[in-house]
Parts: C-alpha cells; structure tokens; sequence
C-alpha cells in the first residue's frame, strides 16, 4: 500500500473534526439508518457507473456504514478513515458483518496511502469535499482513480429542503450559497445530481437524539418545536466526474 516508514496517522493533512459521529458514534449510527432509506444516492451511482467486480474507495469512511451497499458486487473495498477510534469500528463492523473484501486503511483526502491507479470508484459522504479549499484532496482522487473510474461525492444540498432550512439556522455552518457550490464544482469537471429524499426515523426519540446532535442547545429545541413527526425532507447534492 506504499505507507511511508514511520507513518503516524496523527500527522495527516487534510483532517477535519466531525463532532457528530467522532462524538457521538452511536447516535449518528440513528442517523446514518433514517438517511436517504431507499437508497436513492446508490442507485443513481449505479446508473452511472456499477461496480460490480471494481474496486472501491470509501474515503473517509467514517465507522463503515455504507460499506455493505457495496460489498456484495464488488470486487474489494477500501475504507480510509483518518479517526483512529472510527476506523477500529469499522473493523469491529466488518467482522460482524462478515464483509470479507474489506481493506481498512489510515488515511486522508490528501494522503491516500495507495499507488496511483489503484481504485475504479470513490465514494466520499459528508467527508472533507465542502467546496473551496479542497483542492489538495481532488487532486489526490486524480491520482489514486484509473482512467475511466469514477469520483461521487456527496453533500447537503443547500437550495430546497427542510434539512436545508434548518442548516440556515445553524451558527456555524459556513456560509456558502448553492451556486457558488455548484460553480466550484463545475469548474472541477464534476456534474450535480440533486437527490430528492429524507431522514425516515424509527421512532420520534430517534429523531429528537438526531436533531439534538447536529443542532445542539436552543435551536435544537426550536427545530423540535416546529417539526411534528418522524420524517425530514432532505434533498443531497450529489457531485460526480470520471476520470
């Protein structure tokens, strides 16, 4: 896997905290099980390119969730995660799922301990790719991706939804605006998909414990006040290109 002598994961470039899933693994796990629960993103990234018998990247890939909506078809997956405690539940999953064409790897956006050419598809959810400023990390997918592989990143789409409304609230969410996104983006060489789906909770407590983590203290409670059910309209952007 060309891992430098004396690689320390501590020293990567690239790492962002998430506080929602390194602080709080088992509410994000909710989380992760209400998100798009038709799988609306993997079928889509199926039309565009299946990957039966290929080889795919989960980079960060957080504890693994999605990792078995791709093991069954394909060839063999790797998941890179910079977070330590993350990466050992993503093992710790791998095992209890018997997912046996996993590789779990220390890694980054921008350090991708792989040769060039290694992988056909990347998968990249909530991860690093928020727009400006992640160029070292779209330059490493042109490495790490062969000719004619694909890169599909995904975000929150910022210009409809509930979810979205809800993000406008937030403190500290950056303050981008769709079309600046989406220029970005273009200018990259990537194309959008809007995926038109939702948050579809168990239970209302499920969704309160999921709504507290991502919009803590009082605006959590206003979002509560204001949001009756088990359900959220949550649109994605979904921004793809081949290589």
């Amino acid at each position: 896997m060309n891992q430098p002598e004396n690689f320390d994961p501590a020293n990567l470039s690239g790492v962002h905290l998430a506080p929602n899933i390194q602080g709080a693994p088992d509410v994000y796990e909710i989380e992760n099980r209400a998100a798009d629960p038709t799988n609306l993103i993997e079928k889509f990234i199926e039309e565009i390119s299946p990957w039966a018998g290929k080889t795919v990247l989960d980079l960060g890939a957080g504890t693994g969730f999605h990792l078995k909506n791709f093991h069954e078809a394909a060839r063999h997956l790797i998941a890179v995660e910079p977070h330590a405690p993350s990466r050992f539940k993503i093992m710790e999953r791998v095992a209890r799922q018997k997912l046996e064409k996993v590789s779990v790897m220390a890694g980054s956006a921008e350090q991708i301990l792989l040769p060039g050419h290694a992988v056909d598809l990347v998968h990249a959810r909530f991860a690093y790719f928020w727009g400006p400023g992640c160029e070292p990390g779209l330059k490493e997918l042109a490495r790490v991706v062969r000719p004619g592989g694909w890169a599909f990143i995904i975000d929150n789409y910022l210009a409809a939804g509930t979810f979205a409304e809800w993000l406008e609230k937030h403190p500290y969410w950056p303050d981008h605006h769709q079309a600046d996104l989406e220029a970005f983006w273009t200018g990259q060489g990537f194309k959008l998909k809007i995926i038109e789906s939702e948050w579809r909770f168990e239970s209302r407590g499920d969704l309160e414990k999921v709504v507290r983590l991502e919009f803590p203290g009082e605006l959590g409670n206003e979002i509560l006040a204001g949001h009756a059910g088990t359900r959220v309209e949550y649109h994605y952007a979904l921004y793809y290109r081949q290589y």
